[in-house]
């Protein structure tokens, strides 16, 4: 009957004969021990003493138990890239920060959209001195974000309820917040000081991981609140400043400025691929004239093509050396340009031509190249040296762009104002 007798069976006479207990006893014991040693003996289960080496050995006190190492060369888990959207033909200018957050400009550029070519609007998220320009409870980016913007998962849902391309400008090596927060992670000279620019602005190291890592969470979240694209500037090592006091320490003998930027880029377009959005770069215009150049701040044409969606040479006139600077002006094209700066659009055909070999024809995975033009007058550059720009000049420099057998071009102006009359209708 049931709860009675769990220790007893009865016989074929109907006699309940006793089970002997003490075997069952001995035989489960001899099982738990047979287990016990398997598993601690031969298994990796945890010792009851740490610091018990295989082999009855005993380790000091002060000793660290042994530490298996693991194999840094697997490939951590990735999972499988989102799909794309369709691409965008980009007509785009770009909008700062403060400007980003006064409503009454971003409805001008949204109007700006809707009544003219402009299709694309690129807006700071990371500007050139560091900071974040929105607040943001991501805990990895704390410290490094002002309130420039404000709501801005709003502003870039009301870009895309009206069909505006949204492009994240993201500053990543010159960052003088990030390097005051981490000193560890900064550009050192040879005393082992914190190296700044001209400008007395201090540069990320970008042979050290730790910041392809911050720079990447900032991309994601950009990607997080809804942009389609991610733009890195400043995606090269300093050109001004003390250059040659800035030691990178072993290693910068293991691996050149090209190598080192071309890898970083290619981790960022990556970790964008991972969640559906898409990576451009700026870069030099000068890099397409000058081998020594493009060395010189880490940026390789034949090295960054690969890794981007789209390509954006600053192609700006008044930034390529005119004759009152060195003495003869800029060969571009072999044409000289004393004053290059009141050519726009030689200038702008000449240049992009030198991109073109660079190209790969009939290549569905080759990068865009969309150029970014001037709208800004130089007249620091001095008399007979600078032009005033306006739409004429403006329009001048897309249309070279179209000579040359380009599409897309952005506008840059640090105060976000353009020259509307040069854009067409839509």
């Amino acid at each position: 009957m049931a709860g009675s007798g769990g220790n007893y069976k009865t016989s074929r006479n109907g006699r309940r004969k006793r089970f002997p207990v003490f075997s069952v006893v001995l035989v489960a014991c001899y099982l738990v021990v047979s287990v016990l040693f398997f598993l601690y003996g031969f298994g990796e289960g945890a010792r009851s003493d740490p610091s018990e080496e295989p082999g009855g050995q005993t380790l000091p006190e002060t000793a660290a138990p042994p530490v298996e190492t693991p194999d840094m060369t697997a490939e951590p888990p990735v999972s499988e890239p989102v799909p794309l959207p369709p691409a965008v033909t980009v007509k785009g200018i770009y909008v700062g920060g403060w400007f980003a957050g006064d409503k009454a400009r971003m409805d001008n550029y949204i109007d700006l959209c809707a009544s003219t070519e402009i299709n694309a609007l690129v807006i700071d998220v990371k500007e050139d001195h560091g900071y974040i320009t929105f607040l943001t409870d991501n805990e990895a980016l704390s410290g490094t974000t002002r309130d420039l913007i404000g709501d801005i998962e709003e502003l870039v849902r009301e870009l895309k309820s009206q069909g505006i391309y949204s492009i994240a400008r993201i500053v990543c090596f010159k960052d003088p917040r990030w390097a005051a927060k981490n000193p560890q992670y900064a550009i050192r000279d040879k005393a082992g000081n914190q190296w700044a620019d001209k400008s007395g602005e201090s540069w990320l190291d970008p042979y050290k991981r730790e910041n392809w890592e911050y720079i990447a969470e900032v991309c994601l979240e950009a990607a997080k609140i809804g942009f389609e694209e991610i733009q890195l500037d400043y995606v090269r090592f300093p050109a001004d400043g003390n250059l040659s006091e800035i030691d990178f320490g072993p290693a910068g003998e293991e691996e050149t400025k090209t190598e080192v930027i071309a890898a970083f880029v290619s981790f960022i377009r990556e970790t964008m691929l991972q969640v559906g959005v898409r990576t451009s770069a700026d870069v030099f215009g000068i890099i397409a004239l000058s081998d020594t150049d493009a060395a010189f701040i880490g940026q390789d044409i034949r090295l960054l093509l690969p890794h981007v969606d789209a390509l954006s040479p600053m192609i700006y006139p008044s930034h390529f050396s005119n004759k009152q600077q060195n003495g003869a002006g800029q060969f571009i094209n072999g044409i000289l340009f004393e004053a290059p700066d009141t050519e726009p659009y030689e200038v702008l055909y000449n240049t992009l031509r030198h991109f073109i070999p660079y190209m790969e024809e009939d290549n569905p995975n080759q990068a865009i190249l969309r150029p970014y033009l001037q709208d800004f007058t130089a007249a620091y550059l001095g008399e007979g040296y600078f032009i005033p720009y306006g739409a004429g000049e403006v329009r001048a420099q897309i249309q070279a762009v179209y000579d040359a057998g380009f599409e897309e071009w952005i506008l840059w102006n640090h105060i976000s104002d353009y020259s509307e009359d040069a854009f067409r209708n839509p």
